[in-house]
């Protein structure tokens, strides 16, 4: 009976080093125009980043605020381009069941990563 030599990799750790106290996740429904507006332009919208649907408060890192180096995903469902590791505008949408093995990982990997940081504010409809 032959051993098997397949390589193991360790559970990742997506836990940050301090953890923010998160509200409980919500389930409001946010329209795709309104998300459009919580892309950090407008200081009477929060700043929003969806990924699979879900919705997150992302309001306090600058890095989606303009200028910052991920602002390209604000107000966007960005699961295509966090999937796919691009930071292409024509990549920041939500179409993500055509996508291999790889990047559904990937993608899943960048869900777990906001959800332990980012307050979840809803759910996008429509």
């Amino acid at each position: 009976m032959a051993e098997s030599t397949g390589h193991v990799e360790e559970p990742r750790n997506f836990n940050p080093k301090n953890p923010p106290s998160l509200d409980p996740p919500k389930n409001h429904p946010i329209s795709v125009a309104e998300l459009a507006k919580c892309d950090g332009t407008n200081a009477s919208h929060p700043t929003y980043v969806a990924i699979k649907g879900t919705v997150f408060d992302v309001a306090g890192n600058t890095a989606y605020a303009p200028g910052g180096a991920y602002h390209i995903f604000a107000g966007k469902d960005a699961s295509r381009a966090l999937a796919i590791s691009s930071l292409k505008p024509e990549d920041c949408r939500p179409e993500y069941n055509d996508l291999g093995d790889k990047e559904q990982t990937v993608l899943n990997d960048w869900l777990t990563f906001f959800s332990k940081r980012y307050n979840i504010v809803g759910k996008v409809q429509g």
